[in-house]
């Protein structure tokens, strides 16, 4: 679950090291995010507005973009924006499920709106990007985001079914974030080149993005994430920094209570699992990278991909 702000100084720095071409594409994707997003009535349109207005890191679009190319043009666009489409909405629905009361440090549309509210704006924002794709006839792009999307349910539906389960084997937790987070950044990359190699490296981000967000939940501080510590492990996610602390101590699951959400915070961080996590991460990131040698591109969309990949983990520095 990702309820964080600002885009991290790497991602600006592919911004710095690319050529003029790429923050022009963004800046073309937000122009699409904002035109889609209205035009559906007035209350569909200020809360899907307020989801996109909340920002995000647009790593996904950004993936898209660089495995396109230059060359990508308005495909590249429109698989951009579809992407960050889905994404929106898939966060709209997490909090619906979540009762969440912020996301990057704003209400979410279920606390500001209701629950209705916010599962009719998920559906749009979902509905919204599979019609820019299938309006323009890309059928591949249709099936990708389609095998993605319930790869997301699926993950969804294995969350929901792991809650407070302290039992669950770090595999299965893997396999939860392959499903949940990793299988859109194999999209997105998919999306800009048919490359299996890109597969595996979109993949490997993925999971590190995800390990490295359950050491945020868990290290905080709210001020950064815009939620309180350990709001996903009493939410009942049971994540990699908690399976890692309870393997050294087992006494940590005892404290798994919403009442003791600092301490148990705590001794997961005293246990050494943020830094066991951290280095799991940075070694999917180097994995990651290494996928690039193999696939067919030009050094500067090598060069760029792998500082998005290294982004992901010096955000969380």
């Amino acid at each position: 679950m990702t309820r964080h702000s600002a885009v991290p100084p790497p991602v600006t720095a592919v911004l710095d090291a690319s050529s003029r071409w790429l923050p022009a594409r963004l800046g073309e994707v937000e122009e699409r995010l904002r035109a889609t997003v209205v035009g559906h009535g007035d209350r569909l349109d200020e809360d899907a507005t307020a989801t996109l207005s909340a920002g995000g890191k647009r790593l996904r679009p950004m993936l898209v973009l660089l495995c396109a190319g230059e060359a990508g043009g308005a495909a590249s666009v429109r698989a951009a924006t579809a992407i960050e489409l889905i994404h929106m909405a898939t966060l709209v629905h997490d909090d619906v499920l979540d009762e969440a009361p912020l996301r990057r440090g704003h209400p979410t549309v279920a606390a500001s709106s209701g629950r209705d509210r916010a599962v009719a704006t998920g559906d749009l924002l979902l509905s919204r990007a599979f019609a820019l794709l299938s309006d323009a006839g890309d059928g591949r792009a249709v099936a990708l985001l389609a095998e993605a999307s319930v790869a997301l349910a699926r993950g969804e539906l294995a969350q929901r079914h792991d809650a407070f389960d302290l039992s669950i084997s770090e595999q299965r937790y893997l396999e939860r974030c392959r499903l949940k987070t990793a299988k859109l950044f194999e999209c997105a990359c998919l999306l800009g080149h048919d490359d299996e190699h890109l597969r595996a490296f979109g993949s490997e981000v993925g999971l590190a993005f995800q390990l490295l967000d359950d050491v945020l939940d868990v290290a905080g501080p709210p001020e950064r994430t815009g939620k309180a510590r350990g709001t996903d492990l009493l939410d009942g996610t049971i994540t990699l920094p908690l399976i890692e602390a309870a393997a050294a101590d087992p006494s940590i699951l005892e404290v798994l209570d919403p009442a003791a959400a600092e301490l148990l915070c705590d001794r997961i961080a005293a246990s050494g699992a943020l830094d066991r996590v951290r280095a799991r991460a940075l070694e999917m990131v180097a994995t990651a990278k290494r996928r690039l040698d193999a696939a067919s591109f030009a050094p500067e969309q090598r060069q760029l991909l792998g500082l998005v990949a290294d982004g992901v983990v010096q955000r969380y520095s």
